[in-house]
Protein backbone atom coordinates (compact mmCIF):
# COMPACT_ATOMS: atom_id res chain seq x y z
CA UNK A 1 0.00 0.00 0.00
CA UNK A 2 1.39 3.44 -0.92
CA UNK A 3 2.42 5.95 1.72
CA UNK A 4 -0.18 8.45 0.48
CA UNK A 5 -2.93 5.82 0.66
CA UNK A 6 -1.83 4.87 4.18
CA UNK A 7 -1.97 8.53 5.17
CA UNK A 8 -5.43 9.00 3.70
CA UNK A 9 -6.78 5.88 5.40
CA UNK A 10 -5.49 7.15 8.74
CA UNK A 11 -7.96 10.02 8.46
CA UNK A 12 -11.44 9.68 9.99
CA UNK A 13 -13.06 9.00 6.61
CA UNK A 14 -16.68 8.03 6.23
CA UNK A 15 -16.64 4.24 6.16
CA UNK A 16 -18.45 4.08 2.82
CA UNK A 17 -15.59 6.04 1.18
CA UNK A 18 -12.83 3.69 2.28
CA UNK A 19 -11.36 1.66 -0.56
CA UNK A 20 -12.89 3.85 -3.25
CA UNK A 21 -10.97 5.45 -6.11
CA UNK A 22 -11.55 8.93 -7.53
CA UNK A 23 -12.79 9.45 -11.08
CA UNK A 24 -10.02 9.93 -13.57
CA UNK A 25 -9.30 9.37 -17.24
CA UNK A 26 -5.61 9.24 -18.24
CA UNK A 27 -4.21 12.74 -18.90
CA UNK A 28 -1.34 12.08 -21.30
CA UNK A 29 0.23 14.58 -23.68
CA UNK A 30 -0.20 13.05 -27.14
CA UNK A 31 -0.74 14.39 -30.67
CA UNK A 32 -4.23 12.87 -30.87
CA UNK A 33 -6.23 12.93 -27.61
CA UNK A 34 -9.52 11.19 -28.37
CA UNK A 35 -10.39 9.70 -24.98
CA UNK A 36 -12.71 12.09 -23.09
CA UNK A 37 -15.25 13.10 -25.75
CA UNK A 38 -14.16 16.71 -26.01
CA UNK A 39 -15.02 18.81 -29.03
CA UNK A 40 -11.53 18.85 -30.54
CA UNK A 41 -12.25 21.62 -33.06
CA UNK A 42 -10.55 24.91 -32.15
CA UNK A 43 -12.65 27.73 -30.72
CA UNK A 44 -13.53 30.26 -33.49
CA UNK A 45 -11.61 33.52 -33.14
CA UNK A 46 -14.83 35.52 -33.12
CA UNK A 47 -16.10 33.57 -30.13
CA UNK A 48 -12.75 33.84 -28.33
CA UNK A 49 -12.90 37.61 -28.75
CA UNK A 50 -16.48 37.73 -27.45
CA UNK A 51 -15.55 35.65 -24.40
CA UNK A 52 -12.51 37.84 -23.69
CA UNK A 53 -14.66 40.97 -23.93
CA UNK A 54 -17.29 39.47 -21.63
CA UNK A 55 -14.75 38.31 -19.08
CA UNK A 56 -12.97 41.68 -19.18
CA UNK A 57 -16.25 43.40 -18.33
CA UNK A 58 -16.98 40.87 -15.58
CA UNK A 59 -13.48 41.36 -14.16
CA UNK A 60 -14.30 44.99 -13.41
CA UNK A 61 -16.84 43.79 -10.87
CA UNK A 62 -15.00 40.85 -9.33
CA UNK A 63 -14.82 42.70 -6.03
CA UNK A 64 -18.56 42.05 -5.79
CA UNK A 65 -20.48 38.79 -5.73
CA UNK A 66 -22.04 37.77 -9.05
CA UNK A 67 -25.77 37.48 -9.71
CA UNK A 68 -26.63 34.64 -7.34
CA UNK A 69 -29.52 33.46 -9.51
CA UNK A 70 -27.74 34.17 -12.86
CA UNK A 71 -31.02 35.28 -14.43
CA UNK A 72 -29.49 36.54 -17.69
CA UNK A 73 -27.77 33.20 -18.24
CA UNK A 74 -30.95 31.26 -17.54
CA UNK A 75 -32.83 33.46 -20.00
CA UNK A 76 -30.26 32.73 -22.72
CA UNK A 77 -30.35 28.98 -21.95
CA UNK A 78 -34.15 28.98 -22.20
CA UNK A 79 -33.98 30.82 -25.52
CA UNK A 80 -31.41 28.34 -26.85
CA UNK A 81 -33.45 25.27 -25.86
CA UNK A 82 -36.83 26.61 -27.01
CA UNK A 83 -39.77 24.26 -26.40
CA UNK A 84 -41.63 27.03 -24.58
CA UNK A 85 -39.17 27.02 -21.67
CA UNK A 86 -38.61 30.12 -19.55
CA UNK A 87 -36.11 31.25 -16.94
CA UNK A 88 -38.19 29.52 -14.25
CA UNK A 89 -37.53 26.15 -15.92
CA UNK A 90 -33.74 26.46 -16.09
CA UNK A 91 -30.91 25.92 -13.65
CA UNK A 92 -27.14 25.81 -14.14
CA UNK A 93 -24.03 24.76 -12.23
CA UNK A 94 -20.32 24.08 -12.68
CA UNK A 95 -20.64 21.26 -15.18
CA UNK A 96 -23.39 18.66 -15.48
CA UNK A 97 -21.67 16.65 -12.74
CA UNK A 98 -22.53 19.37 -10.24
CA UNK A 99 -26.07 19.44 -11.64
CA UNK A 100 -26.41 15.71 -10.94
CA UNK A 101 -24.82 16.12 -7.53
CA UNK A 102 -27.32 18.82 -6.59
CA UNK A 103 -30.19 16.62 -7.77
CA UNK A 104 -28.97 13.77 -5.55
CA UNK A 105 -28.45 16.15 -2.64
CA UNK A 106 -32.13 17.07 -2.85
CA UNK A 107 -33.80 13.83 -3.91
CA UNK A 108 -31.23 11.24 -2.79
CA UNK A 109 -29.25 10.98 0.42
CA UNK A 110 -29.07 8.50 3.33
CA UNK A 111 -31.73 5.80 3.10
CA UNK A 112 -32.50 6.68 -0.52
CA UNK A 113 -31.38 5.18 -3.82
CA UNK A 114 -30.57 6.04 -7.43
CA UNK A 115 -30.91 3.57 -10.29
CA UNK A 116 -29.13 3.69 -13.63
CA UNK A 117 -28.55 1.05 -16.29
CA UNK A 118 -24.96 -0.13 -16.72
CA UNK A 119 -22.69 0.18 -18.52
CA UNK A 120 -23.30 3.90 -18.30
CA UNK A 121 -21.56 7.07 -17.15
CA UNK A 122 -19.04 6.08 -14.51
CA UNK A 123 -19.64 9.22 -12.43
CA UNK A 124 -23.14 8.16 -11.41
CA UNK A 125 -22.03 5.74 -8.66
CA UNK A 126 -19.38 8.22 -7.50
CA UNK A 127 -21.95 10.99 -7.23
CA UNK A 128 -24.21 8.59 -5.37
CA UNK A 129 -21.42 7.75 -2.96
CA UNK A 130 -20.61 11.41 -2.36
CA UNK A 131 -24.23 12.11 -1.41
CA UNK A 132 -24.66 8.92 0.68
CA UNK A 133 -27.20 7.62 -1.83
CA UNK A 134 -27.36 3.90 -2.58
CA UNK A 135 -26.43 3.24 -6.22
CA UNK A 136 -28.39 0.45 -7.91
CA UNK A 137 -26.76 -0.90 -11.07
CA UNK A 138 -29.53 -1.86 -13.44
CA UNK A 139 -28.74 -4.00 -16.47
CA UNK A 140 -29.02 -3.70 -20.23
CA UNK A 141 -29.40 -6.33 -22.94
CA UNK A 142 -26.35 -8.12 -24.34
CA UNK A 143 -26.17 -5.52 -27.14
CA UNK A 144 -26.29 -2.77 -24.48
CA UNK A 145 -29.78 -1.64 -25.53
CA UNK A 146 -32.52 -0.84 -23.02
CA UNK A 147 -36.14 -1.65 -23.78
CA UNK A 148 -39.13 -0.05 -22.13
CA UNK A 149 -40.27 -3.40 -20.70
CA UNK A 150 -36.89 -4.16 -19.15
CA UNK A 151 -36.49 -0.66 -17.71
CA UNK A 152 -39.98 -0.66 -16.23
CA UNK A 153 -39.48 -4.06 -14.60
CA UNK A 154 -36.29 -2.87 -12.93
CA UNK A 155 -37.81 0.41 -11.77
CA UNK A 156 -40.79 -1.44 -10.32
CA UNK A 157 -38.50 -3.95 -8.59
CA UNK A 158 -36.13 -1.46 -6.98
CA UNK A 159 -38.42 1.57 -6.53
CA UNK A 160 -35.52 4.06 -6.63
CA UNK A 161 -35.97 7.62 -5.46
CA UNK A 162 -34.07 8.77 -8.57
CA UNK A 163 -33.68 7.04 -11.93
CA UNK A 164 -31.03 8.33 -14.36
CA UNK A 165 -31.41 7.59 -18.05
CA UNK A 166 -28.33 8.52 -20.08
CA UNK A 167 -29.36 9.30 -23.65
CA UNK A 168 -27.23 9.17 -25.72
CA UNK A 169 -25.64 6.71 -23.33
CA UNK A 170 -22.01 6.96 -22.32
CA UNK A 171 -19.98 4.84 -23.11
CA UNK A 172 -22.11 3.11 -25.75
CA UNK A 173 -23.35 6.22 -27.61
CA UNK A 174 -26.83 4.78 -28.09
CA UNK A 175 -29.91 6.97 -27.72
CA UNK A 176 -33.18 5.99 -26.05
CA UNK A 177 -36.55 5.95 -27.75
CA UNK A 178 -38.99 8.32 -26.12
CA UNK A 179 -41.30 5.43 -25.25
CA UNK A 180 -38.60 4.16 -22.86
CA UNK A 181 -38.46 7.53 -21.10
CA UNK A 182 -42.23 7.88 -20.78
CA UNK A 183 -42.59 4.28 -19.59
CA UNK A 184 -39.93 4.78 -16.91
CA UNK A 185 -41.54 8.04 -15.83
CA UNK A 186 -44.95 6.39 -15.53
CA UNK A 187 -43.46 3.51 -13.52
CA UNK A 188 -41.59 5.89 -11.20
CA UNK A 189 -44.76 7.94 -10.72
CA UNK A 190 -46.22 5.01 -8.80
CA UNK A 191 -43.93 5.94 -5.89
CA UNK A 192 -43.23 9.65 -6.60
CA UNK A 193 -39.80 8.99 -8.10
CA UNK A 194 -37.64 11.51 -9.92
CA UNK A 195 -36.47 10.69 -13.47
CA UNK A 196 -33.38 12.40 -14.89
CA UNK A 197 -32.54 12.19 -18.59
CA UNK A 198 -28.86 13.00 -19.06
CA UNK A 199 -28.61 14.51 -22.55
CA UNK A 200 -24.97 15.63 -22.46
CA UNK A 201 -24.52 14.61 -26.11
CA UNK A 202 -27.97 15.56 -27.42
CA UNK A 203 -26.73 17.96 -30.11
CA UNK A 204 -24.92 15.08 -31.85
CA UNK A 205 -27.99 12.84 -32.16
CA UNK A 206 -28.97 11.73 -35.63
CA UNK A 207 -32.36 13.30 -34.92
CA UNK A 208 -31.81 16.12 -32.40
CA UNK A 209 -35.57 16.77 -32.31
CA UNK A 210 -36.01 13.47 -30.45
CA UNK A 211 -35.21 15.02 -27.10
CA UNK A 212 -36.77 14.53 -23.69
CA UNK A 213 -37.36 18.30 -23.62
CA UNK A 214 -40.54 17.60 -25.58
CA UNK A 215 -41.77 15.40 -22.71
CA UNK A 216 -41.48 18.01 -19.94
CA UNK A 217 -45.01 19.51 -20.06
CA UNK A 218 -47.19 17.82 -17.46
CA UNK A 219 -44.31 15.83 -15.96
CA UNK A 220 -43.30 17.57 -12.74
CA UNK A 221 -40.67 15.02 -11.72
CA UNK A 222 -38.84 14.83 -15.07
CA UNK A 223 -35.46 16.59 -15.33
CA UNK A 224 -33.46 16.96 -18.57
CA UNK A 225 -29.76 17.59 -17.97
CA UNK A 226 -27.48 19.17 -20.59
CA UNK A 227 -23.92 20.55 -20.81
CA UNK A 228 -21.97 23.15 -22.75
CA UNK A 229 -18.81 21.01 -22.55
CA UNK A 230 -19.40 18.98 -25.70
CA UNK A 231 -21.16 20.60 -28.66
CA UNK A 232 -20.29 24.11 -27.44
CA UNK A 233 -16.59 23.19 -27.04
CA UNK A 234 -16.57 24.64 -23.51
CA UNK A 235 -15.19 21.69 -21.54
CA UNK A 236 -12.76 24.02 -19.81
CA UNK A 237 -15.47 26.47 -18.74
CA UNK A 238 -17.52 23.94 -16.72
CA UNK A 239 -21.13 24.84 -17.38
CA UNK A 240 -23.94 22.31 -17.05
CA UNK A 241 -27.65 22.98 -16.80
CA UNK A 242 -31.07 21.36 -16.64
CA UNK A 243 -34.63 22.05 -17.68
CA UNK A 244 -37.52 20.99 -15.46
CA UNK A 245 -40.70 22.10 -13.78
CA UNK A 246 -40.16 25.36 -11.80
CA UNK A 247 -40.80 23.46 -8.56
CA UNK A 248 -37.66 21.38 -9.21
CA UNK A 249 -35.60 24.55 -9.64
CA UNK A 250 -36.99 25.84 -6.35
CA UNK A 251 -36.01 22.57 -4.66
CA UNK A 252 -32.45 22.70 -5.99
CA UNK A 253 -32.04 26.19 -4.55
CA UNK A 254 -32.30 24.60 -1.10
CA UNK A 255 -28.86 23.01 -1.49
CA UNK A 256 -26.98 25.23 -3.92
CA UNK A 257 -23.96 26.99 -2.50
CA UNK A 258 -24.26 30.79 -2.46
CA UNK A 259 -22.94 32.43 -5.64
CA UNK A 260 -21.84 29.05 -6.96
CA UNK A 261 -21.48 30.30 -10.56
CA UNK A 262 -18.66 32.85 -10.74
CA UNK A 263 -18.98 36.06 -12.70
CA UNK A 264 -16.30 34.75 -15.09
CA UNK A 265 -18.24 31.53 -15.70
CA UNK A 266 -21.46 33.42 -16.34
CA UNK A 267 -19.76 35.84 -18.74
CA UNK A 268 -18.11 32.99 -20.65
CA UNK A 269 -21.34 31.02 -21.01
CA UNK A 270 -23.32 34.10 -22.05
CA UNK A 271 -20.81 34.96 -24.78
CA UNK A 272 -20.88 31.37 -26.04
CA UNK A 273 -24.68 31.21 -26.14
CA UNK A 274 -24.82 34.50 -28.04
CA UNK A 275 -22.53 32.94 -30.65
CA UNK A 276 -24.07 29.47 -30.66
CA UNK A 277 -24.33 29.35 -34.47
CA UNK A 278 -20.55 29.67 -34.82
CA UNK A 279 -19.85 27.17 -32.04
CA UNK A 280 -22.34 24.60 -33.30
CA UNK A 281 -21.13 24.89 -36.89
CA UNK A 282 -18.71 22.01 -36.28
CA UNK A 283 -21.38 19.60 -35.06
CA UNK A 284 -22.22 18.28 -38.52
CA UNK A 285 -18.54 17.68 -39.30
CA UNK A 286 -18.13 15.80 -36.01
CA UNK A 287 -21.17 13.66 -36.87
CA UNK A 288 -19.64 12.98 -40.30
CA UNK A 289 -16.37 11.81 -38.72
CA UNK A 290 -18.33 9.67 -36.24
CA UNK A 291 -20.19 7.95 -39.08
CA UNK A 292 -16.93 7.55 -40.96
CA UNK A 293 -15.47 5.74 -37.94
CA UNK A 294 -18.51 3.45 -37.69
CA UNK A 295 -18.32 2.57 -41.40
CA UNK A 296 -14.57 1.94 -41.37
CA UNK A 297 -14.64 -0.13 -38.18
CA UNK A 298 -17.39 -2.28 -39.68
CA UNK A 299 -15.28 -2.80 -42.80
CA UNK A 300 -12.36 -3.85 -40.59
CA UNK A 301 -14.50 -6.56 -39.00
CA UNK A 302 -15.07 -4.80 -35.69
CA UNK A 303 -18.45 -4.20 -34.05
CA UNK A 304 -19.18 -0.51 -33.54
CA UNK A 305 -22.38 0.45 -31.76
CA UNK A 306 -24.83 2.72 -33.53
CA UNK A 307 -23.93 6.15 -32.17
CA UNK A 308 -25.98 9.28 -31.48
CA UNK A 309 -23.04 10.98 -29.77
CA UNK A 310 -19.63 12.41 -30.67
CA UNK A 311 -17.87 9.11 -29.96
CA UNK A 312 -17.96 5.50 -31.07
CA UNK A 313 -18.03 2.45 -28.78
CA UNK A 314 -16.75 -0.67 -30.52
CA UNK A 315 -16.21 -4.33 -29.78
CA UNK A 316 -14.76 -7.34 -31.54
CA UNK A 317 -11.32 -6.71 -30.05
CA UNK A 318 -9.40 -9.71 -28.71
CA UNK A 319 -7.27 -7.79 -26.21
CA UNK A 320 -8.71 -4.30 -25.79
CA UNK A 321 -6.06 -3.01 -23.40
CA UNK A 322 -3.22 -4.23 -25.60
CA UNK A 323 -4.78 -2.48 -28.59
CA UNK A 324 -5.20 0.67 -26.48
CA UNK A 325 -1.48 0.55 -25.71
CA UNK A 326 -0.61 -0.08 -29.37
CA UNK A 327 -2.55 3.00 -30.44
CA UNK A 328 -0.85 5.04 -27.73
CA UNK A 329 2.56 4.22 -29.23
CA UNK A 330 1.34 6.07 -32.33
CA UNK A 331 0.30 9.07 -30.25
CA UNK A 332 -3.40 8.18 -30.41
CA UNK A 333 -5.11 8.16 -27.01
CA UNK A 334 -8.58 6.60 -26.85
CA UNK A 335 -10.55 5.26 -23.87
CA UNK A 336 -10.28 1.84 -22.31
CA UNK A 337 -13.65 1.77 -20.57
CA UNK A 338 -12.86 -1.36 -18.59
CA UNK A 339 -15.22 -3.62 -20.54
CA UNK A 340 -13.25 -6.56 -21.98
CA UNK A 341 -13.21 -6.55 -25.75
CA UNK A 342 -14.49 -2.97 -26.09
CA UNK A 343 -12.95 0.48 -26.54
CA UNK A 344 -14.31 4.01 -27.11
CA UNK A 345 -12.97 6.73 -29.38
CA UNK A 346 -13.97 10.37 -29.71
CA UNK A 347 -14.84 11.62 -33.19
CA UNK A 348 -12.34 14.41 -33.72
CA UNK A 349 -11.30 16.47 -36.70
CA UNK A 350 -10.71 14.81 -40.07
CA UNK A 351 -6.97 14.72 -39.36
CA UNK A 352 -7.44 13.18 -35.92
CA UNK A 353 -9.93 10.63 -37.21
CA UNK A 354 -7.58 9.65 -40.03
CA UNK A 355 -4.70 9.21 -37.58
CA UNK A 356 -6.85 6.93 -35.41
CA UNK A 357 -8.12 4.83 -38.30
CA UNK A 358 -4.67 4.44 -39.86
CA UNK A 359 -3.13 3.41 -36.55
CA UNK A 360 -5.99 1.03 -35.80
CA UNK A 361 -5.77 -0.68 -39.18
CA UNK A 362 -2.00 -1.02 -38.89
CA UNK A 363 -2.20 -2.71 -35.50
CA UNK A 364 -5.18 -4.88 -36.36
CA UNK A 365 -3.22 -6.24 -39.30
CA UNK A 366 -0.19 -6.88 -37.12
CA UNK A 367 1.97 -4.22 -38.74
CA UNK A 368 4.69 -2.46 -36.78
CA UNK A 369 4.06 1.22 -36.11
CA UNK A 370 6.79 3.81 -36.81
CA UNK A 371 7.09 4.43 -33.07
CA UNK A 372 7.80 0.76 -32.40
CA UNK A 373 10.30 0.34 -35.23
CA UNK A 374 12.39 3.37 -34.38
Amino acid sequence: MSTSLDAMNSLPLREDLRGRSPYGAPMIEVPYALNVNENTHPMPDEVVDAIVDGVRLAAQGLNRYPDRDFVALREELAAYLGHGLSVENLWAANGSNEILQQILQVFGGPGRSVLSFTPTYSMYPLLASGTSTEFIAGHRADDFSLSADSAVRQVAEHRPNVTILCSPNNPTGTGLDQDVITAVYDAASEFNGIVVVDEAYAEFARDPEQTALTLLPGRQRLIVSRTMSKAFALAGARLGYFAADPSVVDAIMLVRLPYHLSGVTQATALAALRHCDQLLSNVEDIKHQRDRIVETLTTLGLKPASSDSNFVFFGGVTDSHALWEDLLTDGVLIRDVGIPGYLRVTAGTEEETTAFLNSLERHLHGQVSPAQSS
